[in-house]
């Protein structure tokens, strides 16, 4: 199985808080950690942790947290070999998180600003490799289109995790094969006013309708919704003791789902082994250490699967 990866990388600073401060206020009792963050690294490094072959692209800047980020991809088996050096920053994130695992992020993109579409061309030949193309959006928009329009000239599928979530330009919806935004991130991808969301079904009715391929809307506790053409089905969340940690599911989940897309499996049951990922990330404290193995896997039971969902409705 190969995976290419256009993304962000980042350092999370993370601080662990009773509650989320008030505007002005000050919370002390805090507990702070940093460590290697952005999703595009998270996913690359979460699909090489299940066995895949993957390569990267991403930019870092000339500093430390670049350094550390080239040496985590060498230990974890990630092709850096496009990666580019840029003047500027590494990407950095700051997140607070809650006691029940809850998390707010702010970033500064730093060096991500100057990833462009001319740095995708160099990386043609790792996408036409590849049985997956994953792409996030903490990146230029621009550079998203070309990873998007590239893979499809080399007849490669594409898997777009829409975040952080903006509206699409009509040019990229055809180029996506498979979407996976969550609630909140789906009717600010469709344009939809936040008083005029639709319901679950109908919004992943939706997204499969613009894209044309698959669509998987993400619900955290409550599963996922997948529309490929056959009717929405449900696949609901695997149950854990106790959330620890919310920052990396989104990011597990989607490498598990690559993984298991290029491996051949089909839709619902490659949504259902992302959800087990995306259940085991919850659980441990830190992104990194949270993307599971194999063996992590194949431990925790799959989600069962409904094969229809009552909330199917066909209106555009």
């Amino acid at each position: 199985m190969r995976i290419a990866v256009v993304g962000s990388y980042g350092a999370g600073l993370t601080m662990r808080v009773p509650r989320s401060p008030a505007a002005g206020e000050t919370v002390s009792g805090g507990e702070f950690a940093e460590g290697p963050g952005g999703k595009g690294s998270n996913q690359a490094i979460g699909a090489a942790r299940l066995g895949a072959r993957v390569s990267l692209l991403t930019a870092v800047g000339d500093d430390a947290y670049g350094r550390a980020a080239r040496a985590l991809w060498d230990e974890e088996g990630v092709d850096a070999t496009h990666v580019v050096t840029a003047d500027a920053a590494t990407m950095v994130g700051f997140i607070l998180v809650e006691p029940d695992g809850e998390n707010r992020i702010a970033i500064a993109p730093g060096a991500l600003e100057l990833l462009t579409p001319a740095h995708v061309e160099p990386f043609r030949a790792a996408i036409a490799d590849a049985d997956v193309l994953v792409v996030s959006m903490e990146i230029p928009a621009d550079v998203v289109l070309a990873a998007l329009r590239t893979a499809r000239e080399c007849g490669t599928r594409t898997l777009l995790n829409p975040a952080p979530a903006q509206p699409l330009a009509d040019e990229v919806w055809p180029l996506v094969d498979v979407i996976t935004p969550n609630q909140t991130e789906a009717p600010v991808l469709l344009g939809l006013a936040e008083d005029a969301a639709p319901s679950d079904g109908d919004l992943v009715a939706r997204l499969r309708e613009r894209t044309g391929g698959t669509a998987v809307l993400t619900r955290g506790g409550h599963g996922a919704l997948v529309d490929d053409g056959c009717g929405v089905r449900e696949v609901p969340a695997l149950p854990v003791e106790r959330v620890v940690d919310t920052t990396g599911a989104g990011d597990a989940f989607t490498a598990a789902l690559a993984v298991a897309l290029a491996g051949g499996d089909d839709t619902t049951t490659a949504v259902a082994r992302a959800a087990a990922a995306g259940a085991h990330a919850v659980t441990v404290a830190g992104v990194i250490p949270a993307l599971p193995t194999p063996e992590q896997l194949t431990a925790a039971p799959t989600p069962g699967t409904d094969r229809t969902h009552p909330e199917r409705n066909d209106a555009a």
